[in-house]
């Protein structure tokens, strides 16, 4: 799925969770891309930041990366070290559903998103136990006798644990050299993804932040990748296909998404998912 030329879909899954252990030691280019599902990012080392949503992370080794699905993002890799990581996808409906007294594991997620920050960093003590139950999961996922997949269930669960609870101690969001952001196109971001059923123009978002035209179609596209057009439509795709997954009838969820024209939602959905709106219903 494409925004113009900028961004793309890019994994699957169909578990629970799945987990990459990477390490590059070659100059590579990622581009702009989302998934449908959650996704952590441990840097084990080198250098690297990330840009989620027109936010620049600046990653140092043992820092997590919160990105929830339907972010678009990237990673700013530097090739003068070998860039190592931990990438674990994830089934959000597994988050919600393996707690236990109303306790969701989903949490970690939550707290970014209310902070607007994606990014955690444990301390000294919190990284040996987060670097501990790691290397428990990894085994556990290559162990293939009696109860394997029970113990890396387990061990999973163990570091979501020690995730969730570390991230609601986490004051990363404070540190103001961990990222860096333009605050107009932020507020203008922020402002899309709450507009999105009504009419959103470059005249109105410019004159609702006092910039030019000019400004912020160029500022944009620079922070962003795309342009304000391109985000907007993605957007608005993305939160149609949730809703049509989750229930609400096709009609009423290109209406509420900020499609008028439902021909053109038609054409834009199949171009974007591979299919009709009812198929992927």
């Amino acid at each position: 799925m494409l925004i113009g030329e900028t961004a793309s879909k890019r994994g699957y899954l169909n578990e629970d969770f799945r987990l990459f252990h990477l390490k590059d030691s070659r100059a590579q280019k990622v581009d702009y891309h989302y998934h449908e599902f959650d996704k952590l990012i441990l840097l084990l080392g080198g250098k690297v930041a990330y840009l989620v949503e027109g936010v620049t992370y600046f990653l140092q080794p043992w820092d997590v990366l919160l990105v929830q699905h339907n972010l678009i993002h990237r990673p700013i890799i530097d090739p003068s070290e070998p860039y190592e990581r931990v990438v674990i996808y994830l089934n959000s409906g597994f988050l919600r559903s393996s707690g236990t007294r109303g306790e969701d594991l989903g949490l970690c997620f939550d707290l970014a998103r209310e902070r607007q920050f994606a990014l955690m960093r444990p301390g000294g003590g919190e990284r040996e136990g987060l670097e501990r139950l790691l290397e428990s999961l990894e085994r556990a996922l290559e162990d293939r006798g009696f109860g394997g997949d029970l113990l890396a269930r387990t061990c999973f669960l163990q570091l979501l644990v020690r995730l969730n609870r570390d991230m609601m101690r986490d004051r990363t969001h404070r540190d103001q050299s961990a990222s860096q952001y333009d605050p107009k196109i932020a507020q203008a971001l922020s402002y899309i993804n709450d507009h999105l059923g009504e009419e959103l123009t470059i005249e109105r978002l410019s004159g609702a932040f006092f910039l030019s035209r000019y400004y912020l179609m160029h500022r944009f596209k620079a922070v962003y990748g795309c342009t304000v057009p391109q985000y907007i439509r993605q957007k608005r795709l993305q939160r149609a296909a949730g809703d049509i997954r989750r229930g609400v009838p096709i009609l009423k969820a290109a209406g509420d998404a900020g499609f008028g024209d439902y021909s053109v939602f038609l054409r834009a959905f199949r171009s974007a998912y591979g299919r009709s709106p009812r198929e992927w219903k």
